[in-house]
């Protein structure tokens, strides 16, 4: 029993430590896109971390992937790079904690996702669950349309939950990547994907960063290139479901972070919404089994 333990062990916190980082990665990018914009913070900071995603991944002598992970590769490239800037465009206008907490409804889009791509069975606790996630969306939502709200918070709000919508899609890729491929090829394609991906509209909105910012652009490619090796990483050894509760320690940092960089205030619609997104995604975790079963199935 000890044995079989320890892989999980260490596949939450390899987990935590890529939420953490993550969320330092998110409040890097939020100084950097109201400094000099989302799109110009994704593409310089994406510049970088191909430079070191590319010297890992070349250190390593690999071979090439095959032609259907590498498909995989650049379509999951694909979908962050859309789901990044959403996120970041609209972490320009919300506080932290209030983004990452409208995007934990994420995990439960992609149960209705699962069951479309993966065939899965949605049971009536996986409906209760979504209901209640959904509620606490709302109550996050209203509290921010009570109280100081303008357009561009509006704005915000949207490509958020947009960006949550793609952010679950993600999650499977993520899952199917990770049986497939090592963490530091998947870093490496990854980033390459979103390079090109942005790098095709440089010449008409690329602007040279001011050499001030260079040191907020490293640290944001650092945490964000370790983050994702250490999702990759936990990923390959854990269900997704498993791993679910980990990911909501990223409200806390979100909360921490948001207070000591941009003095952001944590409202208790924020902290209620988000207590109703966490518990429903809690229950729509409290399976049979049968979905992390089918989750660790390589052919997936």
């Amino acid at each position: 029993m000890q044995h079989q333990l320890k892989p999980l062990s260490y596949a939450f916190v390899a987990a935590a430590l890529g939420i953490a980082t993550y969320s330092g990665m998110d409040v890097a990018m939020k100084g950097l896109a109201l400094q000099i914009g989302a799109y110009n913070a994704m593409f310089w900071r994406s510049l970088i971390t191909i430079v070191l995603a590319g010297s890992l991944y070349g250190w390593r002598k690999p071979t090439w992937p095959l032609r259907s992970v590498l498909k995989l590769h650049i379509w999951r490239g694909f979908i962050v790079s859309i789901m990044a800037f959403l996120f970041f465009w609209g972490l320009k206008y919300l506080p932290v904690a209030e983004a990452i907490g409208l995007s934990f409804i994420a995990p439960l889009i992609a149960l209705y996702l699962s069951a479309v791509i993966l065939h899965e069975q949605i049971n009536r606790l996986s409906i209760v669950a979504s209901v209640i996630g959904l509620i606490g969306a709302g109550v996050v939502i209203g509290g921010r349309l009570s109280g100081d709200y303008n357009f561009q918070m509006g704005q915000g709000i949207l490509a958020i939950l947009c960006s949550a919508v793609l952010y679950a899609y993600n999650l499977i890729l993520q899952r199917q990547q990770a049986l497939v491929a090592a963490p530091i090829e998947i870093g490496f394609f990854q980033n390459l994907t979103v390079i090109l991906v942005f790098g095709a509209l440089a010449p008409i909105l690329a602007v040279v960063p001011p050499p001030a910012i260079a040191p907020q652009l490293f640290a944001a490619s650092i945490l964000g290139l370790f983050s994702m090796l250490m999702m990759s990483w936990a990923y390959a050894r854990a269900p997704a479901s498993t791993l679910l509760p980990v990911e909501y320690t990223a409200f806390a940092w979100a909360a921490l972070l948001g207070w000591v960089f941009f003095s952001e205030a944590i409202t208790s619609t924020t902290v209620l919404g988000t207590a109703m997104i966490v518990t429903g995604c809690l229950v729509a975790a409290w399976q049979t089994g049968d979905t992390a079963d089918a989750a660790e199935n390589p052919a997936l």
